[in-house]
């Protein structure tokens, strides 16, 4: 059997990619009292493709679904491209990850878009997932080797405008990790690459509007990411799920005067996947509430609204939220703030965030900060970086003459 002797938190990152999602057994006598104050948090596999990889969603609490569109719209609700006022764009972002606690993790992210029309659009994109070196040793500590895992992602998509406020975007992607190469471990098992396909669909709705007399746009939008086949990293027929994931968003964009406008904005999120069950104390294998979570695919996903062990007010701690704030002046300089909410029961996830925007010409570059909101949080201190190529851009608007 191997075993990883540098970067131990990278070591419990891979056990939960590779291994499938399982409950674990009580230690009183009381199950169901205990069941309900128990934390049951979703694992999947490939969860890099639920991490915020630009740095102005990234600002704004992991907000993005409904906001304004941009050249990262294709990661967040590519259904909004064809509502994008420029003809062209490109991002390139890269975020440091987990460097509280390792110094050569990172993601990047490269995506572009291109209108067609004014009522279409066709983007694609790239996200790549370095998660550092680490060294293989056997049980008596020799080095066997030294391997870097890794996983990305590519993807196309076509948005297309259904009427002047309302938009939808299907999106395909391949997806691929290798965590630990073509190694065998444990029992003689082979372990290997996973594979995988997956769909998106974004919808999203815009509507001028007018506040306290100032024109305003009010947009909403629902978007199912990840919708694809199991992965699998042994040559065993055990398959593990990606994060299928559901994303409700709104935002309202108010103009404040020709040259100031502030939104605030709203996204909730769930996993379209199969809840952990309660497990009996005495048998591993027997549920006590819930469901198996060896479910197949649609079985599991569209069955996931309904499948945790303790009903709907289970179901509701699921729901991640998060809020955010945007500024911008003259469509040149923007600042951003955000907060992100899971429950503690699944996964204890809460942290500010906070960013500037500026745009010059054809350029632009974010920037976002994190703010653990608890001490000893691994994403504590996470940076993003994002440039922008805007081409052919709106021009801005002319200054209001005396």
């Amino acid at each position: 059997m191997f075993l990883l002797t540098q970067h131990s938190t990278l070591l419990l990152l891979i056990t939960s990619l590779c291994i499938a999602t399982s409950g674990y057994a009580q230690t009183v006598t009381s199950i169901d009292q205990l069941g309900r104050d128990q934390a049951r948090v979703i694992t999947t596999a490939v969860p890099f493709l639920t991490i915020s990889p630009d740095a102005r969603s990234g600002a704004m609490g992991d907000v993005g679904a409904a906001i304004s569109p941009d050249a990262n719209a294709m990661h967040w609700n590519a259904a909004k491209l064809a509502f994008s006022e420029q003809s062209m764009g490109f991002a390139l972002s890269y975020t440091p990850w987990l460097r509280k606690l390792i110094n050569d993790m990172s993601i990047s992210y490269l995506t572009g878009y291109k209108k067609l029309s004014k009522q279409e659009a066709i983007a694609a994109s790239l996200t790549y997932f370095n998660l550092g070196n680490i060294e293989f040793t056997d049980n008596n500590g020799a080095k066997i080797q030294d391997f870097r895992p890794r996983e990305y992602s590519a993807g196309i998509t076509y948005s297309r405008k259904l009427s002047d406020r309302f938009s939808i975007a299907p999106t395909i992607k391949y997806i691929y990790s290798n965590l630990s190469g073509n190694l065998f471990v444990g029992n003689n098992t082979q372990t290997r690459p996973g594979h995988s396909a997956a769909v998106d669909l974004g919808t999203y709705y815009v509507k001028d509007i007018t506040l306290q007399g100032r024109p305003s746009k009010l947009a909403l939008a629902a978007v199912i990411s990840n919708f694809g086949g199991k992965i699998s990293y042994t040559t065993n027929d055990q398959r593990d799920f990606i994060p299928t994931n559901l994303r409700l968003g709104s935002a309202l964009t108010y103009e404040i005067d020709p040259f100031n406008k502030v939104t605030f904005a709203v996204d909730a999120n769930k996993l379209m996947v199969p809840s952990p069950p309660l497990y009996s104390p005495t048998n591993r294998d027997s549920i006590v509430r819930g469901k198996n979570p060896n479910r197949s695919l649609f079985s599991g996903v569209f069955g996931s609204f309904a499948d945790a062990p303790y009903g709907l007010s289970e179901e509701l701690k699921e729901v991640m939220i998060g809020s955010a704030v945007e500024y911008w002046y003259n469509n040149l300089f923007a600042i951003r703030g955000g907060y992100f909410y899971e429950n503690k029961l699944k996964g204890n996830r809460k942290y500010f965030t906070l960013g500037l925007g500026i745009r010059y010409n054809m350029f632009g570059l974010d920037f976002a900060y994190l703010i653990a909101g608890r001490k000893n949080n691994p994403l504590a201190e996470t940076l993003r970086f994002t440039l922008h190529f805007d081409f052919e851009a709106k021009k801005k608007e002319e200054s209001i003459t005396e």
